[in-house]
Formats: C-alpha cells, structure tokens, sequence
C-alpha cells in the first residue's frame, strides 16, 4: 500500500473513532434536538394534525414535485436494510429497553429534520417552472455566504452516498445468497441492471421520484401487514412486552448491574443513525417541493422522522420481542429456540417463528425494496451535490454511472474501508449541518410563527 492510501485511510479511522467512537456525534445530536424541541415549543407534538393532512391535500395544481413525493423520497433514503438489522444489533446487545430510547430520539429529532429542511426550502434555487434544486451546500452559500464548507458538505455526501450503495447492495445479496445459496454474482448483476434502468430511464418525470412513488408505499405496506399480523397473533403476549420495554429502559435489573448506560447508548445511537435528523440528508429531498410555504416542508419531513423510527424500526423490534427470545448473559445476541442468534439470522429466525417457513423468502423480499429504495434515494440526493459542485452534466453522469457500478461491486464482496467512508462522509456531514443550522435557526423559527399564524386566522 502507497504512502497517500495509507493516509487516507489512517485519517477516516481516526475522524470515525472521534466522532462515532467517542458518541460526540451523539451528544451533538441529542443537543441540537433537545434545543430545537424547546425553541419550536414542541411543535412535532403541536401541530402533529396539520402533518397529516398537508400529506393527504391535493396537489394537482402544482407542476413541481408534491409534498407526498419528497416525503417517500426522504422515506426512502432513512429506510433501508439498516432499519432491520441496526434495530436488531441495539435489541441484542441493549435489550428492549434499547427501543424506548429509540423513540425519544425520534419524538426530539424530528424538531431537528423540521428547522433544516424548512430552511433548505427558503434558500434554494429555482431551475424551470415548479422545478427546484437545493439542499445543505445551498443554505451554507446562500445564507451564510461562504462556499467552501458547503463544498466539504457536498463531496461528503458523495462519499457518503457511494458507500451506502454498497452496503445496501451488499444486504440484497448477502440475504439471497444466504436464503437460496445462489451466486452474489448474478444478484448483483440483477441489482445493477434494475438500479441502472431506473437511474438512467427516460420520462417526462424524474424516474427515481417515479420509482419511489411506488416502490415505498408497497413496502411499508407489506412490511407493516405482516407486523400487525404479528401483533394480533400475540396480543395477549403485548401488554408484557410494553412493561419490558419500559423496566428495562430505566434500568430494572441492568440498573444494579451497571449497565444502563449502555442500553441508554445503543438505542441513541441506532435511532439517530437510523432517521438521520440532523445529518441535512433530507435536506436535498425537502429542496425539490413545488410548494409555497417552507414550514409545510419541514412538517413533511419531520413526519419522516417519526415512520423511520417509531413505526419501521418499531416492527423489526416487535418482530424479535414476541418471539420469546431472551438477552444473552454479558454478550451481543439473543436466545431464542435454545439457539444464540444476532444480525439478520436472528430476525429471520423470529419471523419464521412468527409466520413459518415463509419468512425467509419474506424477508428476502423486504430486505430488496428497502436496499434498492435507499440505493435510488442516494442516488437522486448525490446528483444534488454534484450539480453543486459542477454543473456539467457529465460528471452527473459519471457520479450514475459509479452508484452502478458499486451496485455490482458491493454485492460481490465486502470492502469494509468503504463502509467506513460511508460513516465518514456521514459524520462530516452531520457536523457541518449541525453548526450550520444552530447559526441560522432563526429562518425557520420565523416561518414557523408565520405559519401557525395563517392556522389560527383560518
């Protein structure tokens, strides 16, 4: 290995280990959710209604991309594979206290997702009749007047969104293979050519905001059919669950053992990494709404936040809890049917139980819609930062042309330096994003007060 690669990896692993290794990215996060909470009076309490039914409004007046389009599009990139097994590692190794903190962080969090995209909306560009582009790189030059942290921001999510088409590839392969003992070659290849068709299909309408339009609501419907299935088959089981949840959440036994914050952590953790408030990711999603009112984008997208965690991630942990499983003593993994799971194993072993031999081919199904929704999301979200490093559009082209190819490559191997660019770039992002919207919040705290002010003269 050259001297230059051995630096460069060498500087992402130390970034990783301050950032991610220390929890600082955690502490941050938490915060600046906290901040917001109280700054918008809670608003993701408040107006939780009016959330809802700018959803479910008509829109067909408008040329753009509606409200109901960004909010599948940001649901697409906050839910992927990592929904499942992210949830299933915080569940095995912090138990079922782990998924109350889950919830806190994304009942706070959305306050977050709600200021930086209403603010990715009040300063973006307008490129056609209802047709806009933005996100993060935007709001740093157009507000703040300064180009080069927006530029840092757009190659890290580049160099985010290129690594999480990996790993995403990699669950839709690893989940067939392992299912179906077929080749990860001829998944992959099967990956990069529906990806590739998508990505580079011709329509009036962007295809990717095409794709998502169908492909979130079917998965989450499947998914959720199968969980409530789940529950009523073991409804009298629930009521004991919840208790759990909440023993151990504040510490039951695990308080006497000292090991409460390690519960504390695993579900900050997973919730945050999970529905991405406060990374500016769906910044770059809120930017492209045809609507008039900022503050609306930003409800949509702290709606977002909350079916991220507390409905997606909500079901995997149902899924593993009512199975019966029990927390390993002192280690990662959980007992169930005198066997010691964890990861993927683990939850298609719950859902078998659960369903029978059905939750295999199952889980192979939903794994797909997650990973290849995310991996569109991504890929619509790096053609935004690249526009803004460069408008031509070749190197637009080129940036399709590599999410492609890492959709065959990550399926095929493992390459866990690219993972760690992944949380690299991610990290950068959240830092950046963070600081930029605690300097100008006030944008969104003064369109919000003109909103509710619109609601109470109606």
């Amino acid at each position: 290995m050259n001297v230059i690669g051995k630096l460069i990896i060498d500087t992402v692993n130390l970034v990783n280990n301050f950032l991610w290794g220390k929890n600082i990215l955690v502490v941050m996060l938490i915060g600046t959710a906290i901040y917001f909470t109280l700054r918008t009076r809670f608003m993701q309490f408040r107006l939780f209604g009016d959330i809802v039914r700018i959803l479910g409004k008509s829109e067909k007046d408008k040329q753009g991309i509606s409200s109901l389009e960004t909010f599948f599009l940001g649901t697409a990139c906050r839910v992927g594979a990592g929904n499942i097994a992210g949830v299933v590692a915080a569940v095995s190794i912090g138990g079922a206290g782990s998924l109350f903190w889950m919830w806190l962080v994304a009942l706070l969090g959305s306050s977050t997702s709600f200021i930086e995209s209403t603010l990715a909306v009040i300063h973006r560009d307008k490129i056609g009749e209802g047709r806009y582009i933005g996100g993060t790189p935007w709001v740093i030059k157009k507000r703040l007047n300064i180009k080069f942290p927006a530029i840092i921001y757009a190659i890290s999510s580049i160099v985010c969104y290129i690594g999480v088409t990996q790993v995403m590839s990699n669950s839709v392969t690893e989940s067939v293979s392992s299912a179906y003992n077929i080749d990860p070659k001829y998944v992959s290849i099967a990956l990069a050519v529906i990806v590739g068709a998508i990505i580079f299909g011709k329509s009036k309408r962007d295809k990717i905001i095409e794709a998502l339009n169908k492909i979130v609501p079917v998965m989450a419907v499947l998914y959720l059919g199968v969980v409530i299935f789940v529950i009523v088959t073991n409804i009298t089981s629930f009521p004991a669950m919840f208790k759990n949840i909440f023993y151990e959440a504040f510490g039951g036994k695990e308080f006497l053992g000292g090991t409460i914050g390690g519960i504390i952590m695993q579900g900050v953790r997973r919730g945050l990494f999970s529905n991405e408030a406060g990374s500016g990711n769906s910044n770059y999603a809120a930017a492209v709404v045809d609507i008039d009112e900022p503050a609306k984008q930003g409800l949509v997208q702290a709606l977002g936040v909350f079916v991220d965690t507390l409905i997606i991630c909500s079901a995997t942990a149902f899924v593993i809890l009512l199975a019966g499983v029990e927390k390993v003593a002192d280690g990662e993994g959980m007992i169930l049917n005198g066997k010691v799971l964890s990861g993927m194993t683990l939850f298609q072993e719950a859902l078998k139980d659960h369903i029978g031999w059905i939750g295999i081919p199952f889980t192979v199904v939903i794994i797909f819609f997650f990973s290849l929704s995310t991996i569109l999301a991504v890929a619509f979200y790096g053609k935004s930062a690249v526009s803004f490093i460069n408008e031509k559009i070749n190197l637009n082209f080129a940036y399709q042309v590599i999410i492609v190819i890492m959709v065959y490559v990550g399926g095929i191997q493992q390459n866990f330096f690219v993972w760690s660019l992944a949380d690299f770039g991610l990290g950068i992002m959240t830092v950046i994003n963070i600081i930029c919207i605690l300097i100008i919040s006030k944008d969104a705290l003064v369109e919000l007060k003109k909103y509710e002010g619109k609601l109470r003269n109606k």
